[in-house]
């Protein structure tokens, strides 16, 4: 079975939902809670498993109950857990409203573990890191280096320079690439971000796809429509989707187009990184496609 590490952030998410997005300062009522697993890493990890890889997710949490919860949620998932516990652990808000669009409020957790620990024992076909856990996402990119095989970085801001040159791959938010290279042109944005890592790059930007540097041009692979109950976790899931097909031998063409397919039926249910899809419903979407 391939197995992918995931290095990075796992949160406790609480998911409103709402008819409206909050605007002002004032009373507003959900018509219902969820509480679910959040955070890039712990996601993408949920997507990798769901789709039939063996994830391995390093992650930290606080010493608490909240931390508790998470790792029995990611088990049951049927994700391996290796956590560093110390402090308080990250709890997101997020506010999904009508249209399945997101706003967050995010506590990063507070005396959070520094150092990852050893990674003993791992040997992935990929390695996929987001940016949250600096120390985390440096030893695992290392071991990608020493295996020879990809090591993926979820660029969202602020993405530390070290961090994404130690990369073979960097998929940018849209925020990520603009605070990275100081251009809002997605464009122009993106052939900076390419004079200056050595590494493959793409910037994912929801309904309007992934475009990604081919020699001197930039190319667009279009996201597959849906009608979109729930866009939370729907990024966390196309890196999980995407550092998949890599690990699996894809070229970043097959492996994007794999991934925008995941995302889309992600964003079709509810629930955050938990409606992640399955193999055989990805694989549909994308035959249904051609």
């Amino acid at each position: 079975m391939t197995e992918i590490l995931c290095a990075g952030m796992a949160v406790a998410d609480f998911v409103f939902r709402v008819p409206d997005m909050p605007s002002r300062a004032e009373k507003y009522r959900a018509h219902s809670l969820e509480t679910v697993v959040g955070g890039q890493a712990a996601n993408a990890a949920i997507a990798i498993a769901r789709l039939g890889a063996r994830a391995v997710l390093v992650t930290r949490l606080g010493e608490d109950a909240i931390a508790d919860s998470v790792r029995s949620a990611l088990e049951a998932e049927g994700v391996e857990c290796r956590i560093r516990r110390r402090g308080r652990s990250a709890v997101s808000a997020a506010m999904i409203d009508a249209a399945g669009e997101r706003q967050i409020v995010n506590f990063p957790g507070e005396a959070l573990a520094g150092e990852p620990g050893a990674l003993d024992g791992i040997v992935p076909a990929a390695v996929l890191v987001d940016v949250h856990w600096p120390e985390a996402a440096l030893a695992g990119l290392a071991l990608a280096r020493s295996a020879g095989v990809p090591g993926i970085v979820d660029a969202e801001k602020p993405a530390p320079g070290a961090v994404l040159e130690a990369a073979t791959h960097v998929a940018f938010s849209r925020s990520g690439l603009s605070a990275f290279t100081g251009i809002g042109d997605k464009e122009s944005a993106l052939a900076a971000a390419a004079d200056r890592l050595d590494a493959w790059i793409c910037v994912t930007d929801g309904a309007a796809g992934v475009s990604h540097m081919s020699g001197d041009s930039v190319k667009t692979i279009p996201a597959f429509p849906v009608r979109a109950v729930d866009t939370l976790g729907a990024g966390d899931v196309w890196h999980g989707a995407f550092a998949l097909r890599l690990a699996e031998g894809a070229d970043e063409t097959t492996a994007v187009r794999f991934a925008n397919a995941a995302a889309a039926l992600k964003c079709a249910g509810a629930g955050g990184g938990r409606a992640a899809p399955d193999r055989d419903a990805v694989e549909t979407l994308l035959e249904d496609d051609e």
